[in-house]
């Protein structure tokens, strides 16, 4: 038997026990290569749909399909062996009615073998949440910024900064937690609300642009580690900036080449005599 196979997954019941216990980590992956790096040191990879805009180059999450989710959450969990995979139903999979939602929902844990998926929305929500955990889906939820309703929206500012705000966004939380949702992403709210929901909502809470009360972290692996270049979010800390030494790596490269110094001795096979 292999070392991987001998590695048990962390399950959805763990992650759930979590509640004001350790911090759960979380990072977002994509692929293989990621999620083999990742996956030692987080308790969950989050397949996101911010995969649009930071490998395809799109303007947002919306034009990210279904069969992209797929592809990329099963090779992330291929790539992992420890960390619960979780995998973002994408934007018009999951809205239109609870049955839509769970057949597109039992489409990607079949497909990819993820543990879990994760929805945005509050209270309109609440009965496609509570559908799809009577019927054996694990899902996280997703309140305050939510990217897949950025037109709605009016962009990408903080949320909870009136009382009527945050009054809608902490019954949003808790209508989601009393749907089943065993856990619930809050993004890009004040610091406050984050605190209050973390403390009201019998789910755990995982924070990106929050509160470090919340009950977990999330980033995006390529803002945190400097891959993905132009605007830097406020919330994000960068642990490493990659872009800069990939960058200069590859000019090394072309350096070398164009000087033809790369291939060297070393890099070539020679004729076996005998």
């Amino acid at each position: 038997m292999s070392a991987s196979a001998q590695v048990k997954r962390v399950s959805v019941p763990d992650i759930a026990a979590r509640k004001g216990q350790e911090p759960v980590v979380i990072l977002t992956a994509y692929s293989v290569s990621m999620a083999r790096l990742l996956d030692p040191h987080c308790d969950c990879l989050l397949v996101g749909d911010s995969l649009g805009m930071v490998l395809y180059g799109l303007d947002s999450t919306l034009p990210v399909t279904l069969d992209m989710m797929i592809n990329h959450g099963a090779a992330v969990v291929r790539g992992s062996s420890r960390a619960c995979v979780i995998v973002d139903l994408p934007w018009a999979s999951y809205q239109e009615s609870p049955q839509q939602a769970f057949r597109n929902a039992a489409r990607v844990l079949a497909e990819t073998g993820a543990q879990a998926v994760k929805l945005e929305g509050g209270e309109e929500m609440a009965e496609t949440v509570d559908f799809l955990v009577r019927r054996g889906i694990p899902v996280m939820g997703h309140v305050g910024l939510t990217p897949q309703a950025v037109n709605a929206l009016g962009g990408y500012r903080a949320r909870g900064r009136s009382d009527a705000e945050q009054q809608k966004i902490l019954g949003d939380a808790r209508a989601v937690a009393e749907a089943g949702a065993f856990s619930v992403v809050v993004e890009g709210v004040v610091e406050p609300l984050a605190r209050t929901i973390t403390e009201n909502v019998p789910a755990i809470t995982i924070g990106i642009g929050a509160s470090p009360a919340c009950d977990g972290q999330v980033l995006v692996s390529d803002d945190m580690l400097g891959l993905f270049g132009g605007f830097t979010p406020k919330f994000v800390k960068r642990y490493a900036e990659l872009g800069d030494q990939i960058s200069s790596a590859a000019a090394e490269y072309a350096a070398e080449v164009r000087s033809r110094a790369f291939p060297g001795p070393a890099h070539l096979f020679g004729v076996k005599k005998g």
